[in-house]
């Protein structure tokens, strides 16, 4: 049901970027080591549902691209992005064998290891790694539950205390959350909580759906950014809600959707992730539709974000269409 797998605004970046034009390198791209090289620039990074962590001056892009596991993309400016050698996790060290969707990375500092939330055959997952490119593995190749469920994302709240958003197929695909266990891998299921159900028209247009979560804590008040429709849709799109808990109740935004066709040929935008870049912006990663005609493979973009009066807002004039290089 989800995830295997262009803007017109950037027209000239995309121009030369999709005839894969051979470029030199400067010596100042945080990719390049330290003499000019001759890259290849491929159109677009080709993931899906895609997230990004910032560690130690790098960022990795996460996301669906593969049905043999997971791949890594890495960057020092968002722009211009490498594919590292190696699978960030294959499935023999997973649980499941197909459907590697949506992938989510994040460093726990309290036992040094980088820990993978994911989705394999409709069910949540978690497996470790002592680096970020991985690789990963699933010491307990067991889903976290045993009913199906997509879309698994962490939050830490300032007390420290972990919590897990996830979409349960219960009223087609909904919201809910959860406490962890301080290990990461277990959850709370007493906690368990219904967040975000697909009601609104721009939900509904293909199917009733809400998925995607990705929760952060600002001024008090816990946003969630989350998509809504089904993906296939070129109408399928990102709005957001609030609540002062982290389990809610949760209250959509009159504004929804925030982004949706945000530009001429871009369609299908939704299930990404906010995250700050390393001048502690806010920035939010995302993916659309490969062009108008077709869904697959769909492609990375990042864009803008503000909160201001407790309100989250994208500036479409910001969108970058970033690149990979070899």
């Amino acid at each position: 049901m989800r995830k295997l797998h262009g803007f017109a605004g950037i027209c000239l970046y995309a121009v030369m970027a999709v005839s894969c034009n051979v470029r030199t390198l400067n010596s100042a791209n945080p990719l390049s080591s330290g003499r000019e090289a001759v890259v290849t620039v491929a159109p677009n990074v080709p993931i899906a549902d895609p997230f990004i962590l910032f560690h130690e001056n790098t960022y990795y892009a996460y996301g669906t691209s593969s049905d043999e596991g997971f791949e890594v993309f890495y960057s020092r400016d968002l722009k211009s992005w490498k594919k590292h050698g190696e699978m960030l996790l294959k499935k023999a060290d997973s649980y499941g064998t197909k459907w590697f969707w949506a992938p989510e990375v994040y460093y726990n500092p309290a036992t040094r290891k980088f820990y993978l939330f994911y989705s394999a055959e409709e069910h949540i997952c978690v497996a470790t790694a002592d680096s970020p490119l991985g690789p990963f593995k699933q010491d307990n190749k067991r889903p976290m539950r045993d009913e199906k469920g997509i879309d698994s994302s962490l939050f830490i709240d300032e007390d420290g205390t972990p919590y897990i958003y996830f979409v349960r197929f219960t009223n087609g695909n909904e919201i809910w959350a959860a406490r962890l266990e301080d290990d990461w891998l277990t959850i709370r299921e007493e906690t368990l909580t219904k967040c975000v159900t697909a009601s609104d028209p721009w939900e509904t247009v293909m199917g009733k759906v809400a998925e995607g979560a990705s929760v952060l804590k600002y001024n008090n008040r816990y946003y969630m950014l989350y998509s809504g429709n089904d993906f296939r849709s070129q109408d399928y799109g990102i709005g957001y809600a609030t609540a002062g808990s982290p389990l809610g109740p949760w209250k959509k935004s009159e504004h929804n959707p925030i982004l949706q066709r945000p530009a001429a040929g871009m369609a299908g935008t939704g299930h990404g992730a906010y995250f700050r870049d390393k001048d502690q912006n806010f920035k939010y990663v995302f993916h659309a539709h490969h062009d108008t005609t077709k869904v697959s493979p769909r492609l990375m973009y990042i864009i803008n974000m503000a909160i201001r009066d407790n309100t989250i807002t994208f500036d479409r004039n910001s969108i970058i269409s970033p690149s990979t290089i070899k």
